[in-house]
């Protein structure tokens, strides 16, 4: 599971800051340039968010310039993740405009029949296999919203037709739906 939530967390990762000088001159303090660097503060904090305990495939959590934001379902894992990211070197303050989806029974529901009906399918289960599916799942109200990436157009329409066969659900969404080479929402 935390295989799928590494591939998954990496596509939605954005750069965090804008790349600071390496020049030669800093000879000895090359390894803390490189700490501070766009890609190790990149990888820190993808790697603090996919340690969280409570992330699942109903869950998504994406950060730019160290904002926090996306949809839980768990209030702890809103908090969790901004204590996951505070300590890490380079990171001055936290934004977290991380969304807690309202409690619902019905919501609930709905997540299991989505996830049946997308993950069962032969076409899509793969996606489904390890810690991090790589199709996420948000309901807030009875409103569902894929997040994720797939390899192909064909595999993207397939989770959608999936998706729109669950009974109950007001509305299917596709988020980052303008990315839509390779796949993703």
């Amino acid at each position: 599971m935390k295989i799928m939530r590494i591939v998954l967390l990496t596509m939605l990762i954005q750069p965090v800051l804008a790349p600071g000088p390496l020049g030669a001159q800093q000879g000895m303090n090359n390894q803390r340039g490189a700490r501070n660097s766009d890609e190790w503060l990149k990888k820190e904090v993808r790697h603090e968010l996919l340690t969280l305990p409570w992330y699942s495939v109903f869950d998504n959590l994406a950060y730019g310039e160290v904002n926090l934001y996306g949809q839980v379902v768990q209030p702890t894992l809103k908090s969790d993740a901004e204590n996951a990211v505070k300590h890490i070197e380079g990171v001055e303050k936290v934004n977290n405009q991380i969304e807690v989806l309202p409690t619902s029974p019905m919501d609930d529901q709905i997540r299991r029949a989505e996830y049946r009906a997308i993950y069962g399918q032969n076409l899509l289960s793969r996606y489904g296999v390890g810690n991090l599916q790589s199709i996420h799942i948000i309901v807030k109200n009875g409103h569902v919203t894929l997040e994720g990436f797939v390899d192909s157009q064909q595999d993207k329409d397939a989770a959608a037709l999936y998706a729109k066969s669950v009974p109950n659900v007001f509305g299917i969404n596709f988020a980052n739906e303008a990315q839509s080479g390779s796949g993703c929402w």
